[in-house]
């Protein structure tokens, strides 16, 4: 049963988030030739400050705006 984890900057709209779950699961289970209801996909979302870029958090690197 594969098991995805994805990390990324938080800021994505619920309907974004579940847009990418299945499009996750659906090309998994296509390269892979499982069953869909098998595959496993967990969001981590992370705030801009805790996240860094060559030492740069991406709070500083990319300001809001």
């Amino acid at each position: 049963m594969p098991f995805i984890q994805v990390t990324m900057l938080s800021g994505r709209t619920v309907e974004q988030k579940h847009d990418l779950m299945r499009r996750l699961t659906d090309v998994t289970a296509d390269v892979l030739g499982g069953d869909p209801a098998r595959i496993r996909v967990a969001l981590y979302e992370v705030s801009p400050d805790d996240w860094a870029v060559g030492g740069e958090p991406i709070s500083k690197v990319r300001p809001a705006g």
